[in-house]
């Protein structure tokens, strides 16, 4: 997936084949589908019926002079009237009601879809243009099914009843209307390809807008301070202009197609007309005929008009479906197991069989080398090594975010790929060093992984963080609202809420990615002592960098590109291995704490 655009261009046939994605969104509301179209046939039916009515009115009221017949006929001129207003409102309202609905269920469906998708996908895919493709181009197919398509139908169906009524009114003349609407059709679809061309240009550029937007916003702080906000607003104001000269293009396009459709559907018009007029002089037709016939040309040419006009939106939203049905049509790239075996119960020990990774993005740099080492149930172990050692990697495969390339990753004798996904994550708590919190309050966060929880829980999961002592001083205590992505709170306080939402899983493992490294040196001891007592009937793997933490593990593992070089306690490797003894006089320079 290309990481400017989602989707590359398709050919037309292809591209409207993409609407047949619809299919199963529609399929559920038939009722309301029969509705709507009961609604349009009886509102084309009283359309059609005007003409015939005036035509009557001339010849048979008019020009017998007979009022009790205009009388009639002006009623059911009427009568006609009202089942065309009532049918059309009720036709409106059941095919708007379908679009919103229809819309409704591919945003659950699109957006649950990407939920599911692995961290690859989000690497080569910008959140923005997700977002765009969920509200953009939806309001597109919102349009064509609320809309574009009933509209389609009721102009296709009274182009056809207007050509049979022209046929039976005036033969001859009906010709001349075919002959020229063919002339109308064959430049509109040409000229159509172009505008559909431009149109999916002009998406590309919305979608742009969109996603350099939400970049910026969501690191509005790094942004303000590298005092790069001219820069941002100079980046974003050309993705803007790109969009408008974009669409300015494709309303070009739309203005002349639009010309010519009204140029040669009234010159059609007109000379139509001129022809009746010399038949009505030479006695062929009746006043009343050519009343009749003209207002049947003038609505088998708005017809024509309005096709013209629907072929557009409707390219514009198969191409808004087709970037929606890549998203419909996406796997995962880590499968759900058919028959899951049982999750181990209580602490899990841990099996890297020889494991090797390599990201799928960047398959010429490897992470893992076959690696392989083993973690007893209930032990808590220490990750150490420079960055880029694949630390952070091994809880990723952990969490079943990637698979290994070779090799395998056990849970006992347990395969992961084996077990069920949901349950493998529930029972894994993570503490990432880069804490993302919501915008709901302390208890929706700390309890996000929990449903539902007691409130002694929650409050027992914070006091095992240390978080209780400053929820308790809010004046909304644990329904304080944290604002958008927690950005009321300081770093100590974000580590410490997400240490409560791991605890408050009760967790067979707990994955800490320095999960005090945000905190104070009285926070930390704090932390630290409550996830020593909670780390006790449980697995904890801790990657860490300051000795303070890795002193206090059963083992320390040192990684260093990709493989395990040493495994021992503190003293141990201090004394035995050259690269922690290199990382812990670092710590000690910089203060972290004694060798």
């Amino acid at each position: 997936m290309d990481s400017a655009g989602m989707l590359e261009d398709r050919p037309t046939g292809r591209r409207l084949q993409s609407l047949s994605s619809l299919r199963p969104f529609v399929r559920r509301y038939q009722m309301q589908i029969l509705l709507a179209a009961l609604f349009l046939l009886l509102s084309a039916a009283a359309a059609l019926s005007i003409p015939l009515a005036v035509g009557q009115v001339i010849d048979r009221g008019f020009m017998a002079d007979d009022l009790a017949r205009i009388d009639r006929w002006f009623w059911l001129l009427f009568a006609a009237a009202v089942v065309m207003a009532v049918g059309g409102g009720l036709r409106f309202y059941w095919v708007s009601w379908l679009g919103q609905r229809v819309v409704a269920d591919i945003r659950s469906a699109v957006f649950e879809r990407v939920l599911f998708m692995s961290p690859e996908f989000f690497a080569r895919t910008r959140t923005g243009e997700v977002l765009s493709r969920l509200n953009t181009d939806t309001t597109l197919i919102e349009t064509l099914v609320g809309s574009t398509v009933s509209f389609g139908i009721r102009n296709l169906l009274m182009l056809t009843a207007s050509a049979i009524a022209l046929t039976l009114t005036a033969p001859r003349l009906a010709a001349v209307i075919g002959g020229l609407i063919v002339l109308i059709i064959l430049p509109v679809i040409i000229l159509g390809r172009w505008v559909r061309r431009l149109s999916r240009q002009a998406q590309d550029r919305v979608a742009d807008i969109s996603a350099r937007g939400d970049e910026a916003i969501n690191a509005v702080q790094t942004v303000q301070a590298f005092a790069q906000e001219r820069r941002e607003i100079t980046r974003f104001r050309a993705s803007v202009e790109a969009a408008v000269k974009a669409n300015v293009q494709r309303i070009a396009a739309s203005t002349v197609l639009i010309v010519l459709v009204i140029m040669l559907t009234f010159g059609a018009i007109t000379f139509v007309l001129w022809l009746g007029a010399r038949a009505v002089l030479e006695g062929s037709m009746t006043p009343g005929q050519l009343s009749q016939f003209v207002l049947y040309a003038v609505i088998a040419a708005g017809s024509t008009a309005s096709l013209s006009e629907i072929w557009g939106q409707l390219q514009r939203a198969a191409g808004a479906m087709d970037r929606l049905a890549e998203l419909l049509e996406l796997e995962p790239d880590i499968r759900q197991c058919e028959v899951p075996e049982p999750l181990p119960e209580g602490p899990l020990s841990l099996n890297f069989e020889s494991v090797s990774f390599n990201y799928p993005s960047r398959p010429e740099q490897p992470v893992l080398c076959n690696l392989s080492f083993h973690i007893e149930a209930g032990q808590t172990v220490a990750l150490v090594g420079p960055s880029g050692a694949g630390k952070s990697t091994l809880f990723l495969l952990l969490l079943r975010f990637y698979d290994p390339d070779t090799g395998c990753v056990r849970f006992g004798d347990v395969d992961l790929r084996a077990l069920d996904l949901q349950q493998l994550r529930q029972a894994v708590g993570l503490v990432p060093q880069d804490v993302v919190l919501f915008s709901g309050s302390a208890a929706d966060n700390i309890s996000y992984g929990v449903e539902p929880v007691s409130s002694a829980a929650l409050e027992q999961a914070a006091r095992s963080a240390h978080a209780d002592e400053f929820i308790s001083a809010w004046p909304d205590g644990y329904q304080t609202s944290l604002g958008e992505r927690g950005q009321r709170l300081s770093g100590g306080q974000r580590q410490r809420l997400a240490i409560a939402r791991a605890l408050i899983k009760n967790p067979s493992l707990l994955l800490l990615d320095e999960a005090t490294a945000s905190l104070d040196a009285e926070s930390e001891r704090l932390v630290q002592e409550a996830l020593d007592t909670v780390g006790r009937d449980r697995t904890v793997l801790v990657i860490a960098h300051r000795l303070a933490t890795v002193r206090r593990a059963d083992r320390i593992l040192v990684m260093d590109k990709g493989r395990v070089v040493a495994d021992g306690r503190h003293e141990e490797l201090v004394r035995d291995n050259p690269l922690y003894r290199r990382l812990a006089r670092l710590q000690f320079l910089e203060g972290q704490s004694e060798v």
